[in-house]
């Protein structure tokens, strides 16, 4: 068996190098310039005018209100999306896993949406939501806040459930048939049988969906843009749309603000993140 393994050792290397030195180049050096800037003032990367130290992050939450709008904005948009695209996908999964007639198909069906990138998506809510809002209500999107925030929770519960729901199945097919049997045996009732075996014995799936949910809800952008681009006055705006408007559309002296966003945008993602993946990890069982 040793003898087996030292080709692996020994190779490994050479088939890993490739790839380590593009996430160096492309990753690990780009974010540590990303952090050097938000502490300057800059107009390029190679064209720093002067260091102002936090004078930047002070900036992003004191002289540009967007800013605080949009952290909230997004992150009300995270939490309802993140509990309705779960819920309905978990919902799905049980359906599915029935044994019921075209099950196979119900599951591409459902899967689809999420092959067709976020600016198209976006685009084609647009077009749907504007056509029902125009015919009943004589509005369309831009017009309220409200149109713009439940128009993108029902763009990521139709791109993102069906994803989810694939995740779930797995999860429930996981679970061994005797603990079910024996369950049904005992007289539990299904929804005892739910709560009790097949949401714990899927808590792993449970993690795997609520962290992709959170970390895609909170760094939309293409979809955000497409669908309101931050109309009306921006209070439908993200943070990550609020940090590209920044850094394009406001002159070089943002440029820094725009970087120190960005930082501080990571590290509220990697936040929310850890502590998620912490919670839902405490609460996995052994199978």
């Amino acid at each position: 068996m040793k003898k087996d393994r030292d080709p692996l050792k020994k190779y490994f290397p050479i088939f890993v190098l490739p790839t380590l030195i593009c996430f160096i180049m492309f990753f690990v050096v780009p974010f540590i310039m990303g952090i050097g800037l938000s502490f300057t003032k800059f107009t390029t990367v190679t064209d720093i005018t002067a260091f102002v130290g936090i004078k930047n992050y002070i900036k992003a939450f004191t002289a540009d209100n967007e800013f605080v709008h949009a952290l909230g904005f997004t992150s009300l948009f995270t939490v309802v999306s993140v509990i309705t695209v779960n819920v309905f996908a978990f919902a799905l999964s049980l359906i599915l896993t029935k044994g019921i007639r075209g099950t196979n198909f119900f599951r591409s069906i459902f899967f689809m949406p999420n092959l067709i990138g976020g600016i198209v998506l976006g685009y084609i809510w647009n077009l749907l939501i504007n056509g029902v809002l125009l015919r009943y209500f004589g509005e369309d999107i831009t017009f309220k806040t409200q149109y713009g925030f439940w128009g993108l929770v029902i763009l990521t519960n139709w791109q993102l459930i069906g994803y989810m729901m694939v995740i779930y199945i797995a999860g429930l097919q996981n679970i061994p048939s005797d603990v079910l049997e024996a369950a049904q045996i005992d007289g539990s009732s299904s929804l005892r049988t739910l709560f009790k075996i097949k949401i714990p014995m899927v808590m792993p799936s449970i993690t795997i969906c609520t962290f992709l949910t959170l970390s895609n809800s909170f760094k939309m952008f293409d979809q955000n843009l497409a669908l309101t681009a931050g109309a009306p006055e921006k209070t439908t705006e993200m943070l990550a749309l609020n940090i590209y408007q920044t850094f394009y559309n406001r002159n070089a002296n943002w440029h820094g603000v725009a970087q120190a966003k960005a930082v501080v945008f990571f590290l509220i993602v990697a936040l929310i993140a850890f502590l998620q993946l912490k919670i839902t990890n405490s609460k996995e069982i052994e199978q």
